[in-house]
């Protein structure tokens, strides 16, 4: 019974439109209270939750993430991206996908990925006779790069939703490979539609503006190299390598682009803060739903669940995708990691699966959710950048959601796409 108070008031707050970092709080002290537990146990949970010091590295990667969206380092990545793969049949909506896979891996941020780079491609591809659906679905299904490419702060709350043990540094780069393999299926799909669709080549502009392109892009670049790099190295941990990376982007942004205002800046700031506290406020919140998660054995039943139904590793590994799909177009991602984390990640070491391989499978899941109706986040973005129905989009995007199921399938059942990597930092 206290288990059907704990979901059932979560699911009624979702359903009549409570915040889903409030409705997590409200229906785990609610918990508390009915199994007669201390509340005050529940608020130290809360309190818990992000008292951690990991956790600090996520106010400065989306700091720095916002400064190179107001910084125009997005501009240069374009450009690169559109000097070298512009000149394929379809080659903007392949520059599209590729300027994605760099900004992403900076940037950290599927939504700030499109309202980047789509209010700057989405409008480019229009004039040159692309569709419009066909700019908007590649803009939002290439943007979750950033949330599989590193780095990403997705990544550290899922390793803090592991429970510990979890290297963020390995993470990282069990992130590389999955991330470029996704990018390339979509890029795939984006040519083949671009082919059927007969959009043109661009003309390539030859070597010297490629090269010109390439060093313009190398400042902003290397925030990506000074974040992930720094942790790999061991010279700064994961929360001193943000904090360097979005001093660096600062630096980049103010005086070598020149293009950081003192109105960017504020707005950078504001953006940052708003970001950071609703990411914390749902991390609290989540704290204390996992532990009364934990209190109801949930967990452990959803083993003795699954591998009661089958003890196929292929079968079971299929649920546990189809569940995370499901849940991933009804809810945000961040509140998912945080559930699900707890619930799928001991189903899937049971049956054999690596935490950083099953860690990929659950942000490429979510991450596909957030393009998916009816509560996809950067699905609603991009239609917006675009000026398009969600409707009109929607119907023509299937092409690019097989790319990333693809990928996805190949994540799942090949292991060394995510471990090959990582696993290079064994002794």
């Amino acid at each position: 019974m206290g288990l059907l108070v704990l979901l059932g008031l979560f699911a009624l707050c979702v359903v009549i439109g409570v915040p889903v970092a409030f409705a997590l709080g409200i229906s785990a002290i609610a918990a508390f209270w009915y199994e007669g537990l201390p509340l005050m146990i529940g608020f130290q949970r809360i309190i818990s939750g992000i008292n951690v010091f990991s956790l600090m590295a996520i106010p400065f990667f989306i700091f720095a993430g916002e400064l190179m969206f107001h910084g125009g380092i997005a501009m240069r990545l374009v450009k690169f991206a559109s000097a070298a793969v512009g000149a394929v049949r379809g080659g903007l909506g392949i520059v599209n996908v590729f300027s994605s896979m760099l900004f992403g891996g900076i940037s950290g941020s599927a939504v700030a990925d499109i309202s980047a780079l789509g209010s700057i491609l989405v409008p480019v591809m229009k004039d040159k006779g692309y569709d419009a659906d066909y700019a908007v679905n590649v803009t939002v299904t290439s943007s979750i790069a950033g949330i599989i490419i590193p780095p990403s702060h997705n990544m550290i709350i899922y390793a803090i939703a592991a429970g510990g043990g979890i290297s963020i540094s390995k993470l990282f780069l069990s992130g590389v490979v999955p991330g470029v393999l996704m990018c390339l299926c979509l890029a795939l799909a984006a040519y083949i539609v671009a082919v059927r669709r007969g959009y043109r080549a661009e003309k390539f502009p030859g070597w010297t503006a490629l090269a010109i392109a390439f060093f313009g892009a190398i400042p902003g670049l290397m925030t990506a190299v000074i974040i992930v790099g720094g942790v790999l190295s061991g010279i700064f941990t994961v929360t001193e390598s943000g904090a360097f990376g979005a001093i660096y982007a600062f630096l980049v942004t103010l005086i070598v682009y020149r293009n950081m205002s003192w109105e960017k800046f504020r707005i950078a700031v504001l953006q940052s803060v708003r970001t950071t506290s609703m990411v914390m406020i749902l991390i609290a919140c989540a704290g204390a739903f996992a532990y009364m998660l934990t209190f109801y054995r949930v967990p452990n039943l959803t083993v003795a669940f699954l591998t009661g139904l089958t003890d196929n590793p292929i079968l079971i590994l299929l649920m546990i995708n189809l569940v995370l799909l499901m849940l991933g177009m009804i809810m945000d991602m961040a509140a998912l990691i945080l559930i699900c984390t707890p619930i799928f990640l001991p189903v899937a070491t049971s049956i054999g699966v690596d935490p950083y391989q099953f860690g990929m499978i659950l942000l490429v899941n979510l991450g596909l959710g957030l393009c998916t109706p009816p509560v996809g986040s950067c699905l609603f973005v991009g239609c917006a950048v675009g000026k398009l129905p969600m409707e009109k989009a929607v119907r023509t995007i299937w092409p690019f959601y097989l790319a990333i199921l693809v990928a996805l399938m190949l994540i799942t059942f090949v292991p060394a796409i995510s471990l090959t990597l990582p696993g290079l930092l064994d002794p």
